[in-house]
């Protein structure tokens, strides 16, 4: 675990210069300087504190950016180019080195002696405590993924002296350490935030909504909400190997077609998350990665709080009304893995996860559970979707509109702003039926089901709750997959989940990204642009 050891030391990096840019709407990118990379995306940035309450996904990259975190992953060649991230391998980041005791309670770390803040102070022990302690302490999403590792209470959290870190936990986890190299335990300049912290808001999260304090590898030197984030690099930063742009702007552009064209002409290097149609369109022109996503899938969700899908026969009536294979085609233009008409039976040992449902499309089976039901002469109900994610939700809701009208259910599809989306769906609970599309961070499948199935948890959207499932989560979560009781109760939680439908599943996506002038790029989980790794070509 030699601190010289980095992930993107796998990759190549180029030679970078000197520039200062302006936001430009019409500029192309060589103009820019040979030291400035431009990205554009469809997704809304609308915080720079991933902690804060509501932050959209898209807001995830500062926190990848602009902070460290104790560990990293590793580097691996990517299905469809480019690189990935590695889950297997984990490797440092602000930590020098770590060692867990032998009865996998105990989890001591070494930090990097020579580790900065933007401000020059050093990096020690007692701003890792008081980043773990607000993770911990702040409720919501970061509260909960810090439990998926067993991290639940900053009295386990101990600062032994500036460069020694101990974490005591509970009983020994799977997840512990790979939960370390999420984005969420990112290490914060803790001087700083208490500075800017108040009695009603201890934990500074509306400083730190718009002035990040990290250690990263690039700063935010400014950021005109809904328009773009400029990040400059930290030439100080110790947590890997210096990035090679100096300077990197990221357009929000909500249209496709737009995005398309910038990318096209040259005028910017890369378009971050563009649509199947475009991805499988631009393919012989430009690099093209196409990556799908690990332990993510596309989903229907009906809301179990809307009283007409309490009732099962019409979650099974709405499963074999769906037109699987026409939302495959015209949402995903056929990339990523189709989850429908698999084996309704599940073979011993089998943990598979994203897998194929035993659903298909069969509209008289449909009408049968329709009848069953007690809603037998329909309802209407409002589908939700966000502008956001407009390019594979859109169809996908136009389809589903209609499938359903067949069955006498009468669909209004409702368009969310992104920025309002994931407090709407995912914060407040309240959307009857509506498209959701979580991926779980650590790539096990019951990490999925802690998340999407369990009661009160951020992406269980759909207000499901099962006491079975709470507890065979809970068992496990945190137990080693090579546990002979482990395949039993993660067959048993598929049974579950796919007999009584809170999700249905539609099919595991893809992730796209556009590139004319730049290299590097290494696909994530979180689905965010790392912009460490990459140089312009």
């Amino acid at each position: 675990m030699s601190p010289t050891t980095s992930r993107r030391d796998f990759i190549k990096m180029g030679a970078a210069g000197a520039s200062v840019l302006p936001f430009l709407k019409a500029i192309p990118a060589s103009a820019a300087g040979s030291d400035t990379l431009v990205v554009v995306t469809g997704q809304t940035i609308n915080s720079l504190d991933l902690h804060r309450s509501g932050t959209s996904r898209a807001s995830y990259q500062v926190g990848v950016n602009c902070y460290d975190r104790l560990l990293s992953f590793g580097t691996k060649e990517a299905i469809g180019g480019g690189y990935s991230y590695d889950y297997t391998v984990i490797e440092p980041e602000l930590a020098e080195s770590w060692e867990t005791s032998e009865d996998g309670l105990t989890l001591t770390f070494k930090l990097k002696s020579d580790a900065k803040f933007w401000d020059g102070r050093k990096v020690t022990a007692e701003d890792v405590k008081w980043s773990f302690d607000r993770a911990v302490s702040v409720g919501g999403f970061p509260s909960v993924q810090m439990k998926a590792g067993g991290l639940v209470r900053p009295e386990q959290f101990i600062a032994v002296d500036e460069e020694t870190f101990v974490i005591q936990l509970d009983r020994p986890s799977k997840l512990s350490i790979p939960d370390l190299a999420v984005p969420v335990p990112y290490i914060m300049n803790s001087v700083e935030a208490k500075a800017n912290a108040t009695e009603e808001d201890p934990w500074a999260l509306e400083y730190l909504h718009q002035t990040p304090a990290g250690s990263g590898a690039f700063k935010v030197a400014r950021w005109d909400q809904g328009q773009q984030l400029v990040y400059e690099r930290n030439d100080d930063w110790v947590g890997g190997t210096l990035p090679a742009v100096k300077r990197v702007i990221i357009r929000e552009v909500p249209s496709p077609a737009t995005q398309r064209a910038l990318v096209e002409r040259g005028d910017v290097q890369m378009a971050f998350g563009i649509p199947d149609k475009d991805a499988a369109e631009l393919a012989d022109t430009l690099d093209v990665f196409s990556t799908p996503v690990e332990n993510c899938i596309h989903c229907l969700c009906p809301n179990f709080a809307f009283e007409p899908f309490q009732d099962p026969d019409v979650r099974k009536a709405i499963a074999y009304a769906v037109p699987y294979e026409d939302i495959f085609q015209a949402a995903a233009f056929g990339r990523g893995l189709p989850l429908y008409g698999g084996e309704a039976e599940i073979a011993e040992g089998d943990t598979l996860w994203p897998r194929k449902t035993q659903y298909y499309t069969d509209l008289d089976k449909a009408k049968e559970h329709m009848a069953k039901s007690g809603y037998a002469d329909g309802f209407a109900v409002p589908m939700s979707i966000s502008a956001d994610l407009a390019s594979w939700m859109e169809p996908t809701a136009l389809l589903v509109q209609e499938a359903l009208g067949k069955i006498g259910i009468d669909v209004t599809i409702e368009k969310i702003p992104g920025a309002n989306w994931r407090t709407a769906v995912l914060v407040d609970k309240r959307l009857p039926l509506h498209l959701e599309n979580f991926g779980g961070w650590l790539n096990t499948p019951d990490y999925y089901f802690f998340w999407a199935y369990k009661d009160g948890h951020l992406f269980n959207s759909s207000n499901y709750r099962n006491e079975e499932i709470e507890q065979l989560v809970d068992d496990a979560l945190h137990m080693p997959m090579d546990d002979p009781a482990y395949a039993p109760m993660i067959k048993r939680m598929f049974k579950i989940a796919l007999e009584e439908l809170p999700r249905i599943p539609l099919y595991q996506p893809a992730l796209n990204v556009a590139a004319n002038g730049a290299e590097g790029y290494e696909f994530w989980f979180h689905r965010q642009l790392d912009i460490r790794p990459i140089s312009l070509s």
